[in-house]
């Protein structure tokens, strides 16, 4: 009986907090609608807090909340809340759209290194949906591929047991495609190494240390990649390709 009861309270208390999750959404989307930003970001964040505590995110919550600091002014911080609900949803053009524009209010322009035109092909793929679903669709062509194979092996008409080779070997190179997609997508959301940098002007150094020579500057809203750390200095690396020190308080983790 003791625990059914504790069950029953347990029960109790989820329903309560995801009851007061929704309400507090709720009043952010309301407080958005009148335009009172700082109130729709206080609680945005608030949910934000909740959903990062039980491990949980949603690309929706961080697009509406970059929303709400884009049209408070804020644009490093609707960046950064634009490119964490990109990474969670790679595959929404509302969000690439909403990120496209507010990159047109930051101060640095950087011109991006060439790359190869399959990579960035297949990164386009890639990028259509998120991990969940390439596994997802991963899984189907695992099924189609076994439906394939038993046909080669029970199939005793000559040109079934052809197509269904020919058609099995296709479906399983689309199948390790699918993995590949999934493992890179969820690597890319489990281990973060891209930043934004948050702070009004950034010196970039050459070596880890306040006295070494300086390489050049960011502005707030630019996107970098974390290469290393060492103590409270990060190394980052722009689009273009160049490389340099930073402190690690100027850029927070996407």
């Amino acid at each position: 009986m003791k625990f059914l009861k504790y069950i029953f309270i347990l029960v109790l208390l989820l329903g309560a907090t995801s009851s007061f999750a929704q309400s507090t959404l709720e009043a952010a989307s309301e407080a958005y609608r009148i335009e009172d930003y700082p109130k729709s970001i206080q609680l945005y964040e608030q949910v934000l807090a909740q959903n990062v505590s039980e491990s949980k995110e949603s690309a929706e919550i961080y697009y509406n909340l970059g929303n709400a600091y884009f049209r408070n002014g804020e644009t490093a911080k609707a960046i950064l809340n634009y490119e964490r609900a990109l990474l969670l949803n790679p595959g929404d053009n509302d969000i690439r759209h909403n990120l496209r524009f507010a990159r047109t209010r930051i101060e640095d322009k950087i011109d991006t290194s060439d790359s190869f035109f399959l990579t960035n092909w297949a990164n386009g793929f890639k990028n259509l949906f998120n991990s969940n679903t390439w596994a997802t669709i991963a899984i189907a062509f695992f099924i189609a591929f076994l439906a394939c194979f038993a046909a080669f092996l029970f199939v005793r008409r000559m040109w079934i047991r052809k197509t269904a080779f020919y058609t099995g070997i296709v479906i399983f190179v689309f199948m390790l495609v699918a993995n590949a997609f999934a493992f890179s997508q969820k690597n890319s959301r489990i281990n973060r190494n891209t930043g934004i940098v948050m702070a009004a002007s950034a010196s970039i150094l050459t070596s880890p240390d306040a006295n070494s020579q300086e390489l050049f500057r960011l502005h707030e809203g630019t996107k970098v990649k974390l290469n290393k750390t060492d103590g409270n200095w990060i190394e980052i690396e722009i689009a273009n390709g160049s490389v340099g020190w930073t402190s690690k308080e100027n850029v927070e983790i996407i």
